[in-house]
C-alpha cells in the first residue's frame, strides 16, 4: 500500500532550463558557468553550495574572486533562480488533491538557499503560497549535508519520515537518482523534465495497491 509520495523539485514540480541559468550567470558578469552548471548535478563552488559545504556568503565571496569582480547575493540569486522556467499550476492542484486523499507529500531535492529564497516565498505559485504551503516536510541537500544520487540521502529521509521503502514512491527526472532510489526498494517514477507524470504516478499507485 502505497502511503508516501516524494518528489524531486527541478523537473518535476517544475520544467528547468540549465542553459537560462547560464546566461543569467553570464549576465551579472560569471562567464564560465557552464563549466559548472549541471541538469541534475553541480560542480565545484556550486556543488560545495548545494551539498551544504559553504554558505551562501561563502558562494558569493568565491564567485566574486572567480568573476574577478565583486558579485551581491542578489546576482546570486539571480543566476541560480534562472534554472526554473515554468512552475506548473496543475501539478501544484495535484499536490494539493494527493494530500487530500490521505498522502503524505515529501520534497527530496538537491538545491540551494539561493533557490529556496524564491520557492519558500508567497511569490512562488503566484497565489501567496511557498512550496512548504503543499508538502509535509522538505528534505534540501543543502541542509542535510548531502546530495543524491548518494544512498545515505533516501535512508535519511526514510528514517525521518518513520516510512517503509515498500510504501514509498519517488519521483525524480534523473535516471541517477532513481536507480538508487529502486536499490532500496522504493518504487519510482522518472518523467523528463517537465514532462507530465500525473497519469504515471496513478498508475504506479494502482499496480501497487492491488497487489496488496
Amino acid at each position: 500500500m502505497i502511503k508516501n509520495i516524494v518528489f524531486d523539485l527541478g523537473g518535476v514540480i517544475f520544467k528547468i532550463d540549465k542553459n537560462q541559468a547560464i546566461r543569467r550567470f553570464s549576465e551579472v558578469g560569471f562567464a564560465d558557468a557552464a563549466s559548472y552548471l549541471d541538469s541534475f548535478a553541480q560542480v565545484g563552488i556550486f556543488g560545495d553550495l548545494e551539498s551544504g559545504k559553504i554558505t551562501a556568503e561563502q558562494f558569493r565571496c568565491q564567485l566574486s574572486e572567480l568573476a574577478g569582480k565583486e558579485m551581491t547575493l542578489e546576482d546570486c540569486a539571480y543566476g541560480w533562480q534562472g534554472y526554473a522556467v515554468e512552475v506548473s499550476q496543475r501539478n501544484l492542484d495535484k499536490l494539493v488533491e494527493l494530500r487530500q486523499r490521505g498522502f503524505r507529500l515529501s520534497l527530496l531535492s538537491n538545491t540551494n538557499p539561493f533557490m529556496m529564497q524564491w520557492v519558500l516565498s508567497s511569490a512562488f505559485d503566484g497565489r501567496g503560497h511557498g512550496l512548504d504551503h503543499y508538502f509535509d516536510a522538505l528534505y534540501l541537500s543543502y541542509e542535510m549535508g548531502i546530495m543524491k544520487p548518494e544512498s545515505r540521502i533516501f535512508k535519511m529521509m526514510l528514517e525521518k519520515e518513520n516510512a517503509k521503502p515498500e510504501e514509498t514512491v519517488f519521483i525524480d527526472d534523473s535516471a541517477h537518482n532513481t536507480e538508487v532510489a529502486a536499490s532500496l526498494g522504493i518504487h519510482v517514477l522518472q518523467p523528463d523534465n517537465g514532462a507530465d507524470w500525473h497519469g504515471l504516478l496513478e498508475d504506479l499507485i494502482s499496480r501497487c495497491n492491488s497487489q496488496k
